[in-house]
């Protein structure tokens, strides 16, 4: 070829990369966890891919993937609330939580595994991911209950640790009440959970039954938190209700679909967070899921 054509062919070639947008492709694979009732509030396990429709930010999306009963290995962080005020309930909570482990680690993925914080004005990591129950009953036994309640605090730093865990991630906190020594505001929390990719289940043991007393706007925003990243809220008194939570978290866990799409033709927004909306074609069946996710 000679100089001449060469630089005809070069100038063509720059002046079609030029007329030519670049296209960008989001390679991100976005995944979420849901679970699903019928009116009389039973789960419902049943349903398979062409049950279920998923928008983001209002654009339909197609599914990558579908798992029925997903059997992905949880992850799940206890946050355990051992502020001052939880003095006389903490020994039961402990219990209950042991309780929880066990069953946890009893049936399921053989790599589900639970890590436990405790948070009064500090967070404390008692015990990195692990299935040993004893060891973690017997750190349960050493906790005492003193001074505030950092509660937006332990989300964040959970929500940090789960991060890179493989599979499902999950935080359950048992606390008494609302947040009062955080350093985290409440948006921070919900960010880092959000970007975490993790459900929260808030478990408030209630202190008293009349609202006189209550943190009411500290367990409105545990409610918010739970349905924002597609768990839900318990408000159980000490004893079997207690349990009760507990087992209902293990049996929504057991009862999960797995959808999972790479977002496509989505418009262009001016805020970072995207909505998702999962919707089922079956009349009287209600999913809980995440409400969407940060962008990166």
């Amino acid at each position: 070829m000679t100089r001449r054509k060469w630089l005809a062919a070069a100038t063509a070639a720059t002046a079609s990369a030029q007329q030519d947008p670049v296209i960008r492709v989001d390679v991100r694979l976005v995944r979420l966890l849901v679970t699903v009732k019928n009116e009389a509030g039973e789960l419902v396990g049943s349903l398979d891919r062409n049950d279920f429709t998923l928008r983001d930010s209002g654009v339909e999306q197609e599914l990558a993937i579908f798992e029925r009963h997903t059997e992905l290995p949880l992850s799940v962080a206890l946050l355990v609330d051992t502020s001052g005020s939880t003095a006389k309930d903490l020994k039961y909570e402990i219990e209950a939580s042991t309780r929880f482990l066990q069953a946890l680690v009893k049936e399921g993925n053989p790599k589900d595994a639970l890590a436990l914080y405790s948070f009064n004005h500090d967070v404390t990591l008692q015990m990195g991911f692990t299935r040993n129950a004893g060891r973690v009953r017997k750190t349960l036994q050493q906790l005492r209950a003193e001074a505030g309640t950092s509660i937006y605090d332990a989300l964040t730093f959970a929500a940090d640790l789960l991060e890179n865990r493989q599979g499902r991630r999950v935080i359950v906190v048992v606390t008494d009440g609302g947040d009062t020594t955080s350093v985290r505001t409440y948006h921070e929390a919900l960010r880092e959970v959000h970007s975490s990719d993790v459900v929260i289940y808030p478990i408030v043991v209630v202190p008293i039954e009349n609202d006189a007393g209550r943190n009411l706007g500290g367990e409105h925003a545990l409610i918010t938190l739970s349905r924002s990243t597609g768990g839900r809220a318990f408000f159980p008194t000490i004893g079997p209700e207690l349990d009760a939570a507990f087992t209902g978290i293990l049996r929504d866990l057991r009862t999960q679909y797995l959808l999972c799409y790479y977002p496509k033709n989505l418009p262009a927004l001016k805020e970072k967070f995207r909505r998702v909306r999962v919707e089922l074609k079956q009349a009287g069946l209600q999913p809980s899921t995440r409400d969407g996710y940060y962008e990166e």
